[in-house]
């Protein structure tokens, strides 16, 4: 079937809209070469943290702050899962 001929401010607008998809930035196919061993050393160190917190009976690794040795192993976890989201 035949193409019908488009208005002249048709086809201006059809060839702008070409030129904005061509000119957009393509992202990385592959995430650095440093993401993946920083985002399993947050994990274990977060889960290492946490595991010295409970078999040390909240004496370890920071005695005096006490509860907030959770919060300092669930944010090392937390950075993991961040970077687990930029991975490809």
């Amino acid at each position: 079937m035949p193409k019908s001929k488009l208005r002249k401010k048709v086809q201006a607008a059809h060839t702008h809209e070409a030129q904005v998809q061509t000119n957009e930035p393509h992202l990385p196919a592959e995430s650095p070469k440093w993401l993946a061993p920083v985002m399993v050393a947050n994990f274990l160190i977060g889960l290492i943290w946490i595991v010295v917190f409970y078999v040390s009976q909240t004496r370890y690794p920071i005695p005096s702050i006490g509860a907030w040795n959770m919060v300092i192993g669930f944010t090392f976890v937390g950075v993991g899962f961040s970077l687990a989201t930029k991975w490809r």
